[in-house]
């Protein structure tokens, strides 16, 4: 009986716990259940692991043809005559607002300026309109028209028209403007020859300050220009 019991007990103790959670006895298979479990967890990980990398790799082809393909949609053919045409784009928007700001100011504030020093608004719109007429023949190389000489005295009618048309005439030359010409030399300021390039940058310039300076009087007169009007 001893026997039998030690015999028992030596059984139950070569019986292992299999990590798959089974009861095994110490045959070939059970001594390798572990190892082999080992080696499935550790093919697991693999597969994951490779599947984790494609994910990122297919993320990473998405995002470069995202970025990518804007970019190639977006360039812009390159402009055959680009100073030309950019003073063509900007005389669009500076005509529209500073005509209409000299529009916005009432006729009897055409004889104001800000001090004794400076111009009055009606000397203002003279000088827009003679300095239209100046620079956008010399940078075009188109000769500009003869035309009735305005006053800073005349009426607010007469100045606004006479402003349009320094204008208009500022489109149709620049309508004939081509970048060919833009080395060639001409009279400027001061009788200093100049590139029609350089007179091409004075000209943008002056439109600028041309609006800057009507919208200041416009403010000074409590009167919103129209960049600011929502």
């Amino acid at each position: 009986m001893e026997n039998g019991d030690t015999a028992s007990k030596d059984r139950a103790s070569s019986t292992r716990h299999c990590p798959e959670h089974r009861w095994c006895r110490p045959t070939p298979r059970a001594l390798f259940c572990s190892t082999d479990l080992f080696t499935q967890q550790r093919g697991i990980k693999l597969t994951n692991l490779l599947t984790n990398l494609k994910r990122t790799l297919v993320i990473a082809t998405w995002l470069s043809l995202a970025v990518a393909a804007p970019a190639a949609q977006t360039t812009p053919a390159p402009t055959k005559n680009p100073v030309s045409t950019a003073l063509r784009d900007i005389l669009t928007g500076r005509q529209k607002k500073t005509v209409v700001a000299v529009e916005t100011m009432p006729a009897d504030k055409f004889n104001y300026k800000p001090s004794a020093e400076q111009r009055t608004f009606g000397q203002l719109v003279v000088h827009m309109a003679e300095t239209n007429y100046l620079l956008c023949s010399k940078a075009t190389a188109v000769s500009s028209p003869k035309v009735e000489d305005v006053k800073d005295s005349d009426s607010k009618d007469k100045l606004v028209a006479a402003l349009k048309a320094s204008f208009d005439f500022c489109s149709d030359a620049l309508a004939k403007m081509d970048d060919s010409k833009l080395t060639e030399t001409t009279e400027g300021f001061g009788g200093k020859q100049v590139t029609r390039a350089w007179l091409s940058l004075i000209l943008a310039g002056a439109w600028d300050d041309h609006y800057a300076e009507t919208a200041m009087y416009l403010r000074l007169n409590s009167v919103l220009p129209p960049t600011a009007k929502k």
